[in-house]
């Protein structure tokens, strides 16, 4: 790796996080910036339905941590919905309730076809142009049931792939770091680093509130509930 390439004027190595607004993203940056990284927020839209809420959950975390506006970055890749396939995209398709991913043998209606990749690519592309070293993603392997596209396997491959992908003089690496962390692990983890927490947003559906019944709520609520706090985000049942 060319490190003249990727390190700042600060001596810091520049990171890209993908930043969705939610819970994991929000630990996963907290992370990124107490590793000392410099860091680049990437948020995604892909029409899916809490476009706009957790659009405002970026921009509330990034203002929490004094980001400058120059180094957002806002994509929107709303072809995902046209392809559709998705819950998240498709009003038509119904959502799971008071389950978990792991609760069935196959893929939930949540699950977006092939995002993932997507949005790291994306990462990948900006990383080139702002010469960043890292690409951190808040994928939880406790959802890798549900979820193929986060699996520890996934982002191994992936990794493998840049390495060919990208050349001899400069690389990137995807960072997981809280893949093998249950929920009630990340939300202990997010308040030893003070990450605001009231500020992010997991519901697949709700967007004044949160539903409380859907896979990511009810993921949320057990997190909370196990590492014996309390959710500071309203809900409409739990």
């Amino acid at each position: 790796m060319n490190k003249e390439a990727v390190i700042n004027q600060n001596g810091k190595e520049k990171a890209i996080i993908l930043l969705s607004g939610g819970l994991d993203s929000c630990v996963t940056l907290a992370i990124a910036k107490d590793m000392g990284y410099e860091v680049y927020p990437v948020h995604i839209n892909y029409n899916h339905l809490t476009m706009k809420r957790e659009l405002t959950a970026y921009n509330d975390i990034c203002n929490f941590y004094n980001i400058d506006e120059n180094k957002r970055l806002i994509v929107d890749i709303s072809y995902l919905s046209d392809i559709g396939g998705s819950a998240l995209t498709d009003r038509n398709i119904k959502l799971e309730t008071n389950s978990i991913p792991q609760s069935t043998d196959k893929l939930p209606s949540s699950y977006v076809p092939f995002r993932n990749a997507n949005m790291i690519s994306i990462a990948v592309s900006y990383a080139e142009v702002i010469k960043a070293s890292k690409v951190f993603i808040g994928a939880v392997d406790e959802d890798s049931s549900g979820y193929p596209d986060c699996r520890k396997i996934f982002f191994e491959r992936f990794n493998s792939l840049l390495e060919i992908a990208l050349g001899d003089n400069y690389q990137v690496e995807i960072l997981t770091p809280i893949i093998d962390n249950n929920k009630s692990e990340i939300v202990k983890l997010g308040m030893k680093l003070s990450a605001p927490l009231n500020l992010t947003w997991s519901c697949y559906q709700g967007e004044e509130e949160s539903c409380g019944v859907c896979e990511s709520c009810f993921l949320r609520l057990q997190g909370f509930s196990r590492a014996g706090e309390t959710d500071p985000i309203k809900y409409a049942q739990k």
